[in-house]
């Protein structure tokens, strides 16, 4: 970098580059190419490779193997280094000057960051399971509400991920050093991501929905329903002035090439496609097809996994799309009436985003429903499919000054099961807008409309709609600081609904999945993904304990390089005591090879008060069964109408 620090590379070439230059496509993340992705990255960048492309996985500055510190998510410092990385790929002899860039989670933020930035070299992206804007679909909040589900465990999986060592077989003796800044200098993430509770230019940095006409590359969108990310690939093929196209199947936060739940397609394939139009000047085809294409999922009987949704694809020649009209239903019912939820309310509510694992889906909701306001439709006369963002207006109020609602649409089957369909979150402190807060008026009406997440779904004739309400959605939203009253004094439900006919034709299929042969990972101990339960009837406690298959032990034998990582996350709460909310995550990961043994663990606690989110993060690290370095951050950060 012009700062002389360096970034650490892997880079896959064509047998003849040097001889007959290609272009490059760019990954750029902080998840370790050297030992914790390096069988990822195997299967992909090998296989770009393969079909005449340079494939490249660069560390981010603070992390794996590159120098520095990662201070926080998506600064500029970050969009910076990229641009000095796609000018040195464009420079290299076994390059022909054009870039690609790609990446799913925080690669696909990035791709769209660096992007905006108008790297000369950069022609092309494919952006997977990330967000255009950083406050609305992202693990820290979602509707303006604390994501107590995944605010504190992202922050501790960034802990230990920056606070790992580099590998001393890639960058030699100073790793000790480097690993000791690193530890000394890298700050709580959590403060940052607290200290900011309304959409400020903390989150307009980084998010691409700020200025989509700063985007000329031509950009891929990709998603899955099951993900918490699918949101952003609509808005983005609205948006965007220049060449896009948009994906979204049925997966969660995963390859579309091997995640679940499936079908899974040929993804790699339709890259190339991709890439040959954009990097290459080929016509392949690719820009003359429609520009969205969606799994429209069929109902399945609830579920906290399935291996795959049944269903068909479906295309949109623009979004929005012409096919596509709104509906406007009247809530039913005697109303109004009034609602107080029990804290542990959203306890059947599943990851936010899932990966694939047993128990990551909502499964049936019944029971949430005899939670919640529950507001059934008449059944339908004849089958509809939504596909869009469906949206409730709600004319409420509450009795304290700050509250939250979350609302679900559920597809109620004839024998009685309830089958989560979208949701959506809002805190009603935010009244017009995300960069706005104000207490609320106990007793005054108000009129709030919540989106509700995008979403593709059939819905037979004779099931009903389920528009469920509640004041409480715990672990995803971070409770009010006290009870909440409800008053539903109206509403109305607005549907979009798919016109064309089920008989239209569907589109050619896509080809089978493809990878390169992945190196070797011998597997020593086997971690597991698993969500239990546990209620305590004498004080009225509830738990969630997820465990997040995050490796285990494994081995790289080509390397060495033996790793370790687990994953152990608990959310507690008691009905009708808000403030006796608790997240608490203890995350383990540990690299080393021979002599080198390196570990890192991290115990972090998050809890509340009526006016304060309270923290505490504890870093512990061990060379053999020595500990070498120790630290603790305490953080009292005030509540912000959340």
């Amino acid at each position: 970098m012009s700062d002389g620090a360096r970034l650490a590379a892997r880079i896959w070439l064509p047998e003849d580059a040097e001889q007959d230059p290609v272009p490059a496509i760019l990954e750029y993340i902080p998840y370790r190419k050297g030992d914790a992705f390096a069988r990822r990255d195997s299967t992909h960048h090998h296989w770009f490779a393969g079909h005449g492309y340079a494939g490249v996985r660069v560390d981010l500055r603070g992390s794996g193997d590159s120098d520095g510190i990662l201070f926080d998510e998506y600064l500029p410092r970050e969009e910076d280094d990229g641009l000095e990385v796609i000018a040195w790929l464009a420079e290299q002899p076994w390059c022909s000057g054009a870039v690609g860039m790609m990446g799913i989670s925080w690669g696909g933020f990035n791709g769209l960051q660096v992007a905006a930035r108008r790297p000369p070299a950069l022609k092309a992206v494919v952006t997977m399971c990330a967000s255009d804007d950083r406050y609305a679909d992202d693990v820290h909040y979602v509707g303006g509400c604390v994501l107590g589900v995944d605010m504190l465990p992202w922050a501790a999986t960034m802990l230990t991920l920056t606070s790992m060592p580099p590998d001393p077989a890639a960058v030699g003796d100073g790793w000790r050093d480097t690993w000791m800044q690193r530890m000394e200098r890298t700050p709580a993430m959590v403060e940052a991501w607290l200290s900011h509770q309304r959409r400020d230019d903390y989150w307009r940095q980084g998010s691409a929905c700020e200025d989509y006409g700063a985007i000329e590359a031509a950009v891929y969108a990709v998603g899955g329903w099951a993900d918490g990310y699918s949101n952003a690939v609509p808005r983005l093929v609205e948006g965007l002035p220049g060449p896009c196209k948009g994906l979204i199947g049925p997966w969660s936060h995963a390859f579309p090439q091997d995640g679940q739940p499936g079908p899974t397609i040929g993804f790699l394939q339709e890259c190339l496609r991709w890439w040959d139009q954009w990097l290459k000047g080929a016509d392949t085809g690719v820009m003359d097809e429609p520009v969205l294409r969606v799994w429209m999922q069929d109902p399945v009987p609830p579920a906290t996994h399935y291996p795959e949704r049944p269903g068909r694809w479906v295309t949109e020649p623009a979004w929005p799309s012409p096919n596509v009209e709104r509906r406007e239903l009247a809530l039913p019912g005697d109303l109004p009436r009034t609602h107080k939820s029990v804290e542990s309310t959203g306890a059947n509510a599943g990851a936010w985003c899932p990966d694939g694992g047993e128990g990551d889906w909502p499964g049936e909701q019944r029971e949430e429903d005899e939670r919640s306001l529950a507001l059934d439709l008449e059944p339908l006369d004849e089958g509809i499919e939504i596909l869009g963002f469906p949206e409730v207006e709600l004319e409420l109020s509450v009795d304290h000054p700050s509250a939250l609602v979350a609302v679900r649409l559920c597809d109620v089957s004839p024998d009685g099961s309830s089958l989560l369909v979208t949701r959506g979150l809002r805190n009603l402190t935010h009244s017009h807008d995300h960069a706005e807060a104000n207490a609320l008026e106990p007793g005054r009406r108000y009129t709030f409309r919540v989106r509700l997440d995008a979403i593709a779904q059939a819905v037979p004739a004779g099931h009903r709609l389920r528009v469920a309400v509640s004041t409480s959605y715990w672990p995803w939203a971070w409770p009010s600081p006290e009870p909440v009253t409800l008053t539903l004094h109206g509403g109305r439900l607005i549907l979009p609904v798919r016109t064309r006919e089920k008989g239209e034709p569907e589109p050619p299929p896509f080809e089978e999945p493809e990878w390169a042969e992945p190196i070797e990972v011998e597997v020593l101990e086997p971690g597991e993904t698993h969500r239990r339960h546990r209620d305590d009837p004498d004080t009225g406690a509830h738990e969630v304990e997820f465990e997040w298959d995050v490796g285990g032990h494994r081995r790289l034998p080509e390397f060495g390089t033996e790793m370790l990582d687990t994953n152990l996350t608990t959310y507690r709460i008691v009905d009708d005591d808000p403030l006796s909310a608790s997240v608490h995550v203890r995350c383990r990961t540990g690299v080393g090879r021979g002599d080198w043994q390196t570990r890192v663990e991290t115990d972090s606690r998050m809890r509340s008060t009526a006016t304060a989110f309270l923290v505490t993060q504890r870093l512990e690290a061990f060379e053999g069964d020595q500990r070498v370095y120790e630290r603790t951050w305490e953080l009292a950060l005030p509540r912000d109408c959340v």
